[in-house]
């Protein structure tokens, strides 16, 4: 069984529809509760009564000790992969109802079985969000390790400042659930939902964020259950823009000077260096067994580029070094109520590039000049200075010391940004910022990111030879230009569905786009030529398909606009005499009649410069399967 136990002020649910058949008869009213325990409840395959009254019995001590006196029992499929089967599991959530009620808890339930609405509100006490997760027997023994580092941020007190273009530092603080403090943030509401983000430390989601339906009814990707969760499949469509993607930021590092290498996902747990590093660095390691060694899956390049770099020779006339290594994948052991869709995982694709640096000037230098490859980075990749927001963290030392190069970085960003400051360094790095895409939920996940490490080159005996031919210590800038690329997608995605809200048409960027042009004949007559055209087009590098199924235009028109193909091609008897199309685009909902030149080269304008990759998928759709089915 597992639970997440909420503290809350209030929550309002109302049952929407059923999503089995044997849901619970209830009706489609809303109802308010307040001053209780919310507890989500996912009862698992194996889950018995041995395991209710367990699960009761703690959460009558744990309601003791933060002084609530009622639960309200929601049960929450969306906890666990491994779930029970209906009957059993509405069996369980009764009994565990009764029995809540006999030890004395004034007891509430949600309906079984319901897609539920829901609003809540949790209090900001550090017991008001638990996890807690119930076994019948006694678990199979895990090793999990916990870094020092991840141990000490988890307790680490921060101080917060809103920075503005002109340098100016406004405390700011969390009262009552509020900001408070000297900053007016009316015109700047992401930034906003950022900081509560950010200063709250809020990551369990409440609610289905909207780019997991995408991600599925585009077939991008979807959740593998037959894997440990937070590892996804992605399908042909999905592969093809993550490999794109891939190829773009790759191909910006090396336009930049990365050196591009390849290094081992599994190290081993008792090396000295990479062990001491593990506790200086705040993520979950998976621990695999190999003969009589255990070792860890990477988190991040770093530990094989360290590696290489230790073993290297390198004159201070060839710095700042830059090494690059385009990961598939890192691991993070991640808790399971922080996994979501395409936004956290446990296996991720990370472009991560390291920069060798003489000294912190040095070092500072070519921080602003990777803080601009990052911006422009996600800029060409669709995510413009709207969509993110910078936060910078860094401890007093250093900010004393190094205010105008702070300051810099926020007026090249040309808009305020959140800053966080530490008395101590707990971490190998002095200064670290992100820029964060804020989604549909007011949620924020870190995009671009660098950090100024002090540690890790002596910990791992990586050295330069100097001009007056002595080996010194380097300082490492690590670097990622967009972050993980699964990330990426999810904040497109998110984006996209943002826009529709506003009355915008949600798209992906062109060069994104798996279909760029669809053909749709307007009877079987029509294919052969089709086919013909399709061929052309496709020969000047754009990904073209042809819908040569026995529908109407109208249909194949509605299904492409479903598909987001941002250029669709109408061919019938009229654009045959003619020597035309007829291009319906998707964006602005105009329809023009074009000659194939002239559409041609309209379209290489939106994909200039970009990577190219050819569809993965038939030509024709009659040909394709279906992966996901449809809702």
């Amino acid at each position: 069984m597992r639970i997440l136990q909420l503290h809350s002020d209030f929550i309002e649910y109302q049952p929407i529809e059923k999503e089995i058949k044997m849901a619970e008869e209830a009706e489609k009213k809303k109802t308010r509760l307040e001053d209780l325990v919310v507890l989500f409840t996912a009862i698992e395959e194996g889950d018995d009564e041995e395991v209710i009254k367990k699960a009761i019995d703690e959460i009558k001590s744990s309601l003791d000790v933060i002084k609530a006196k009622k639960i309200l029992i929601y049960p929450y499929a969306h906890l666990s992969k491994n779930l029970a089967k209906p009957a059993n599991a509405l069996k369980l959530i009764k009994e565990m109802e009764s029995y809540a009620k006999e030890s004395g808890i004034e007891t509430y339930r949600t309906p079984f079985g319901w897609c539920k609405q829901f609003h809540i509100q949790i209090k900001g006490h550090p017991l008001a969000e638990q996890s807690k997760v119930f076994l019948a027997s006694k678990p199979v023994e895990k090793r999990e390790e916990v870094s020092e580092a991840l141990k000490k941020e988890e307790k680490i007190k921060s101080r917060w400042f809103i920075m503005k273009t002109n340098g100016e530092l406004i405390p700011i603080d969390i009262e009552e659930n509020k900001i408070v403090g000297n900053f007016d943030f009316k015109k700047h509401e992401n930034l906003k939902k950022f900081a509560m983000h950010e200063m709250t430390k809020s990551r369990v989601l409440h609610q289905t964020p909207p780019h997991i339906k995408l991600m599925r009814e585009l077939e991008i990707a979807d959740f593998e259950p037959g894997s440990d969760p937070g590892n996804l499949r992605f399908y042909p469509k999905g592969r093809l823009i993550k490999s794109l993607l891939e190829q773009f930021v790759t191909q910006k590092v090396i336009e930049y000077g990365g050196m591009d290498v390849e290094t081992p996902i599994m190290y081993d747990f008792e090396h000295p260096s990479l062990h001491d590093y593990l506790n200086r660095f705040p993520a979950r390691q998976y621990i695999v067994k190999s003969e009589d060694k255990e070792f860890f899956l990477r988190f991040s390049a770093c530990f094989g580029q360290f590696l290489m770099l230790s073993n290297a020779t390198i004159s201070y006339k060839q710095l700042p070094l830059r090494i690059y290594e385009l990961t598939r994948y890192s691991f993070r052991r991640e808790k399971s109520g922080e996994l979501v869709g395409l936004r956290r995982l446990r296996a991720f694709t990370m472009p991560d590039v390291h920069a060798i640096c003489e000294n912190l000037d040095q070092a500072m230098e070519e921080f602003k000049v990777r803080f601009d490859l990052c911006r422009d980075t996600l800029n060409e990749i669709g995510l413009n200075i709207d969509d993110y927001e910078l936060v910078i963290r860094f401890t007093k030392d250093f900010y004393e010391k190094n205010k105008d190069f702070i300051r810099s970085l926020v007026k090249l960003h040309g808009k305020p940004a959140l800053v966080e400051m530490w008395d101590e360094r707990i971490f190998y790095f002095i200064l670290k910022y992100e820029l964060n895409f804020i989604d549909a939920l007011s949620k924020a996940s870190a995009l671009s990111t660098d950090q100024i490490d002090i540690e890790n080159a002596k910990r791992y005996g990586i050295t330069f030879i100097d001009e007056n031919s002595k080996k010194q210590y380097p300082v490492i800038l690590h670097c990622s230009l967009s972050g993980a690329i699964e990330r990426v997608i999810y904040a497109l995605l998110e984006k996209a569905y943002m826009d529709e809200k506003k009355g915008k048409v949600p798209r992906l960027p062109t060069w994104l786009s798996p279909t760029q042009v669809r053909i749709i004949p307007v009877s079987e007559k029509y294919i052969k030529i089709s086919e013909k055209i399709a061929n052309k087009i496709e020969k000047e590098n754009i990904r073209v398909d042809i819908d040569d199924r026995n529908i109407t235009v109208e249909k194949k028109i509605r299904a492409a606009e479903l598909e987001w193909v941002p250029n669709i091609c109408v061919v019938g008897p009229k654009e045959i005499k003619n020597k035309i199309l007829t291009v319906r685009f998707r964006e602005t909902k105009k329809i023009e009649e074009m000659k194939i030149e002239e559409f041609v080269k309209m379209v290489e304008k939106e994909i200039v410069d970009k990577p190219f990759r050819k569809l993965n998928l038939s030509k024709f759709l009659t040909k394709r399967p279906k992966f996901v089915a449809s809702t």
